[in-house]
């Protein structure tokens, strides 16, 4: 599972706003434009600055906290040049916050808390204390000469009160964070577990593999190899049987030691042998001829490679047909179809009606899963298959595989 790390990452998904960008502009513009209309009347009225300064000066504060959206530098400049030009334009004695208006204060405070929310943690305390320092220069440049006790008020509240606005947002943005890597880790959790959960269900399942259809499959082993020592007069027809049926133990075994080797580890090679594929399709054949099961084989691909894993595919899809046939249409003539259409192989397994009735091999109302596992087999190369009953009482199974493009 691919884990969320990286300085970089971190760092964008810090600075990703929980608001929409609409949100975010819509709400940001409306306060603005508030408190502009009464940044400019407070100041021209309770402070005596020039309506038009207070109107330019005005604007800027407000428009700075706009720009911060896309110009957070930028906007940081403007809004400190206009406190500067308020903090100049405002005449001595006019009020106890000088080199600020009481609504340009809080302008600044949210300009700061902005900042805050929309940048990384370094702008946020470099734009406060730069603030703090723009103030300490007008004071000390101020040409009009003002007292202490014009600028001592608003110097001993303003760090105060401007230090509270980005605290808080860069609070609650490291709450948020937090609670994201708990649920992160939350969710790593729940992943590990439900691995550690496959991981016992596969152990399970080789393990009841291995403890019955192994132990069985090796007492047909036995049972065939030593059928010539413990049965007195036997044809030679009926020993080739018997040693047939020992061959096919051993391969059967054979495969279902890989299948186990996989099973109990995830990172196994699967591929511990040359994959079943089409060239394999005689031994089918024979199998099936041993069975009482005539097989005729059309193949018409020509000699198209084809991927392993479509050739996998298709080798399993007739393997489980054939079986089909065998178990339910003992005797059946059987038609094996290969052909290429466009960039397809198309597999056709048709049977006619049973020779004679079958014999039942498994409890009549137990479930199979022959059908579904064909159709899984396709359906994980892109594939699709198609199954059904025929008219003259046989069966066919088409599939159509993928193989992609070829020279």
């Amino acid at each position: 599972m691919r884990k969320r790390s990286g300085p970089d990452r971190k760092q964008r998904r810090l600075r990703r706003p929980a608001l929409s960008p609409v949100l975010w502009w819509a709400g940001t513009s409306l306060f603005a434009l508030l408190l502009l209309f009464f940044n400019v009347g407070v100041a021209a009225s309770e402070f005596d600055v020039s309506p038009v300064v207070a109107l330019v000066a005005g604007f800027g504060q407000s428009a700075a906290l706009v720009l911060i959206l896309i110009r957070p530098t930028e906007a940081t400049a403007l809004q400190l040049l206009s406190v500067a030009v308020f903090a100049v334009a405002i005449p001595p004695g006019a009020g106890p916050t000088w080199p600020l208006t009481a609504l340009g204060a809080i302008i600044l405070i949210a300009h700061i808390g902005l900042i805050a929310a929309r940048t990384d943690r370094r702008t946020a305390v470099t734009t406060y204390w730069a603030s703090i320092l723009v103030l300490l220069l007008v004071m000390l440049l101020d040409p009009q000469d003002r007292s202490v006790s014009d600028w001592l008020p608003i110097m001993i509240l303003y760090p105060i009160f401007a230090a509270l606005a980005p605290g808080a947002v860069l609070l609650t943005r490291g709450w948020r964070e937090v609670r994201r890597q708990l649920a992160d880790a939350r969710r790593d959790v729940e992943a590990e577990q439900s691995q550690r959960a496959v991981a016992e269900e596969r152990t399970r399942i080789a393990r009841e593999l291995h403890d019955v259809v192994a132990h069985n499959m090796s007492v047909i082993h036995m049972q065939a190899t030593s059928a010539s020592y413990r049965l007195k007069n036997l044809d030679p027809e009926t020993k080739a049987e018997f040693a047939q049926i020992a061959a096919g133990a051993r391969s059967t075994m054979r495969e279902m030691r890989q299948l186990l080797a996989v099973l109990r580890d995830e990172g196994a090679e699967a591929e511990l042998a040359p994959v079943p594929g089409l060239s394999r399709l005689g031994e089918l054949v024979e199998s099936a001829a041993r069975a009482s099961v005539p097989v005729e084989v059309h193949d018409a691909s020509g000699t198209v490679e084809l991927p392993e894993s479509v050739a996998l595919a298709a080798y399993r899809i007739i393997q489980e047909s054939l079986s089909n046939v065998i178990r339910h249409a003992p005797g059946a003539r059987t038609r094996i179809d290969l052909e290429v259409e466009g960039l397809d192989l198309v597999l056709s397994i048709v049977n006619e009606a049973a020779a004679r009735p079958a014999q039942p091999m498994e409890a009549p109302d137990r479930a199979t899963h022959g059908i579904s596992g064909m159709r899984e087999r396709a359906r994980l190369v892109g594939g699709t298959l198609e199954s059904g009953a025929r008219d003259d009482g046989g069966y066919q199974v088409v599939a159509r595989l993928p193989i992609g493009g070829y020279e």
